[in-house]
């Protein structure tokens, strides 16, 4: 499985670069698609938790909904030579989820590439994607939250022993649950992050110095887990998850001529505008998020965050 870190940071690209050469990079989808590609890279929550990869066919996906992930028999002793006992694999509920073109143009003039250079392109097309980040989280996220319904109990999340509490019991509850789940990932808002990070300081259990992660701005593991933050949950309440059993994101490639690949199922066209001497900046991603296992994780109420 492509191992996904989440988020990559963006490269603002604002070296020197000749009119010409802009003008050259905006009649190359190749080239631009590739320009762009830190760009469309950056904050897709949805990515890192539903880390499984779906091919939707004819504008939608079927897929198996609550699959178990070990099969009902025990292994059993085999002699030498002896015959292989044989077990059927399990399989859920058949399900279906219809595949959504999120997209949008922006207006690039040539007058402004003349004035500010590549930086217009730039600010453009972060606004674009920070948009779409904003609608594919969003409804990754709500997806999840409305599929996971188990909960775990929790106290105030005053102190980093009450965190490590609920933390421990919603693990133990998920190995003792039978399902064979292993959380782990948690998901807050970014205040809530930032109290819990600040908790976990206090009580040294953030390393010190050049690896603190409130230091190097990489996402943090404590507890055994990965500690992400994101604007877009709906819930105030924490998601800790199993996301290698939780689910995936079905990205679909439209057979449409003319667009560059940039990466995170995200498209990219430049549509030169002779009319009005400049261009359409497109980005589309043509995707639904999908959870195919409700008890890959827990909602931890309580925590008075």
């Amino acid at each position: 499985m492509t191992s996904l870190t989440y988020p990559v940071p963006a490269v603002a690209g604002t070296e020197d670069l000749t009119t010409e050469q802009i003008h050259a990079i905006l009649s190359s989808q190749t080239l631009f698609a590739r320009r762009i590609r830190s760009i469309a890279a950056q904050k897709f929550i949805a990515d890192a938790l539903l880390v499984g990869r779906y091919t939707p066919s004819g504008g939608a996906i079927l897929y198996e909904n609550g699959e178990p992930i070990e099969i009902d028999d025990d292994p059993e002793v085999v002699a030498p030579g002896g015959e292989y006992p044989r077990s059927q694999a399990q399989t859920g509920p058949l399900a279906g989820a219809a595949v959504e073109n999120l997209g949008r143009d922006i207006p690039i003039l040539d007058a402004s590439i003349k004035r500010r250079g590549i930086d217009v392109v730039n600010k453009a097309f972060n606004q674009l994607i920070n948009r779409m980040v904003r609608a594919v989280d969003s409804s990754a996220l709500g997806v999840i939250a409305s599929k996971v319904t188990q909960t775990q109990s929790s106290g105030a999340w005053s102190t980093a022993k009450n965190i490590g509490l609920s933390i421990e019991l919603a693990k133990a509850q998920a190995e003792e649950s039978g399902e064979g789940h292993t959380l782990d990932t948690i998901v807050l808002k970014p205040t809530q992050w930032a109290n819990v990070m600040a908790t976990f300081l206090d009580a040294g259990l953030l390393p010190r110095e050049a690896a603190n992660p409130l230091i190097t701005g990489q996402w943090p593991t404590v507890l055994d887990l990965r500690w992400l933050r994101s604007p877009h949950t709906p819930t105030a309440a924490p998601l800790i998850l199993d996301t290698t059993e939780l689910g995936g994101m079905a990205d679909e490639k439209n057979s449409s001529p003319g667009y560059g690949d940039a990466g995170n199922g995200i498209e990219t066209k430049t549509i030169r505008e002779d009319k009005t001497d400049g261009y359409l900046l497109r980005a589309r991603r043509i995707t639904v998020p999908v959870v195919v296992d409700p008890t890959a994780g827990y909602t931890i109420t309580g925590t008075g965050l």
